[in-house]
């Protein structure tokens, strides 16, 4: 199932291991099921379709002795694997074979997120590192870590397509050319329209994915589907059914336009497509479009929506078993944030990036890269990454397909990689009704002086 599906996907790593791997005149390439001199072609022919389900990069074996050391593994929740599903089976059957194989112990230590980015880059930084593998946010990796040689290059280790998310350690986490993050999960982090289908239903309204199949989701419609679902359905005089839960939406307009406030070393908020996304901003806020706020934090849209009388709420993928076990009298669907005037796709997007790494203290990452490979370099049972979650959480097949739609197209915001960047000050000032061109004036050379602070430019 999903061998196929990686191989259609990663013709050219097959082209580059046929090419690089180190051992190719002793027969030992990397790829598995290649025929050896002496075997026979015609039982080879018959058992083609099997080896090229199989035809992947493997890291070639490795003998190697870790004398009972304990591999600890640092991140902000526990990374036990967990005997939850076949998958994961596989991976506590590997691990097993493995520490026998090469005599070592592994260790899963979670520290609470609020502490998180202190205590590990203070461990970094005096050379005594938390653990073996540190799961670390890219905002403060790239560039500020790596460019004081704090951890290991390790994309010479990753190309395995079945162990490793290729898109992570070779385009996400990259600086100067080098990639320092990996990830064994190959599905991305999805970003988008959660909505109410049964509110919708007594409204009323149109379906809201019929504007997907039309090719007609986008601002300017996702905007009259809110207002529409601004109601006084009691004639009381008050609203009592919203539209939107969400008063900003930066982040999503930003990604759903294909653009950041950031690239790189640069600021772009004089790009066009950005100013787009910051006048879309604006407009939503000006002329009232979302629910009013109560005074409440960053939950309070999601609150909002589970009181059943709010239609859409932009949120992330991991929220839907929260919303589903919340409210279990409505039915939840999925559609993507709508496409912006420069985009011409769908988009998802991940603001605060992590990703696995291995600080330069320890020695020898090429075995515990080794070794994280082998665990991960299973033969899936399932179609595509995510399929569980997916199928346990959604009622439709097109909620499912409007995931699968968005997850390939994974946009990185950057902007909390400068700490002195004023994100929150220039998102305040376009929902209190700024000109957008007020914004873009004043807040222009401070984003630059914030990225030069972390460039050193």
């Amino acid at each position: 199932m999903k061998r196929k599906f990686l191989m259609l996907l990663c013709v050219l790593f097959l082209v580059l291991a046929a090419c690089s791997t180190e051992s190719g005149t002793d027969g030992t390439d990397g790829v598995v099921n290649d025929t050896t001199e002496g075997e026979d072609a015609g039982e080879a022919g018959n058992d083609e379709e099997a080896e090229e389900e199989s035809a992947y990069y493997q890291t070639p074996e490795m003998d190697f002795d870790l004398g009972g050391e304990t591999i600890k593994v640092v991140s902000w929740w526990d990374m036990t694997i967990p005997e939850d599903n076949p998958d994961n089976i596989q991976r506590l059957q590997n691990l097993e074979e493995l520490m026998e194989k090469h005599n070592f112990d592994i260790e899963y230590i979670a520290i609470d997120f609020g502490e998180y980015q202190e205590r590990v880059t203070a461990s970094l930084l005096a050379g005594e590192p938390l653990g073996h593998i540190v799961r670390l946010g890219k905002n403060y990796t790239i560039p500020t870590l790596v460019q004081q040689d704090l951890l290991w290059p390790i994309d010479e280790y990753t190309q395995n397509p079945n162990a490793f998310n290729q898109i992570m350690t070779n385009e996400l986490y990259v600086h100067e050319g080098r990639g320092y993050g990996f990830t064994q999960d190959q599905a991305n982090l999805v970003q988008g329209i959660f909505y109410n289908r049964t509110l919708m239903n007594e409204l009323g309204m149109t379906p809201l994915q019929n504007y997907v199949d039309e090719d007609n989701w986008n601002w300017e419609t996702f905007i009259e589907v809110a207002k529409e679902a601004n109601q006084d359905t009691n004639n009381d005089g008050s609203l009592d059914t919203w539209g939107l839960a969400n008063r900003s939406l930066l982040e999503p307009a930003l990604y759903s336009n294909n653009t950041g406030l950031t690239d790189g070393d640069q600021q772009i908020l004089e790009d066009p497509a950005t100013i787009e996304a910051l006048e879309f901003v604006s407009k939503i806020a000006t002329e009232n479009v979302a629910r009013p706020t109560e005074g409440g934090d960053w939950t309070e849209p999601g609150q909002f929506f589970r009181q059943g009388n709010t239609l859409m709420l932009a949120a992330a993928d991991w929220e839907l078993g929260g919303l589903n076990n919340d409210m279990p009298d409505y039915d939840i669907g999925f559609v993507p944030f709508p496409k912006g005037p420069s985009a011409d796709s769908f988009h998802s997007v991940e603001a605060m990036l992590q990703a696995l790494t291995i600080p330069k203290a320890i020695e020898n990452p090429e075995q515990l890269m080794y070794i994280w490979e082998k665990i991960n370099d299973i033969d899936s049972i399932y179609d595509y990454p995510g399929q569980a979650h997916y199928e346990t959480n959604f009622s439709t097949q097109e909620d499912i397909d409007n995931m699968l739609l968005v997850q390939p197209n994974l946009l990185v915001l950057s902007h909390f990689t400068f700490p002195n960047l004023e994100y929150y000050e220039l998102e305040a000032e376009l929902l209190e009704g700024t000109a957008v061109s007020t914004v873009v004036e004043t807040y222009a050379s401070q984003y630059q002086a914030a990225i030069d602070e972390v460039y050193g430019n």
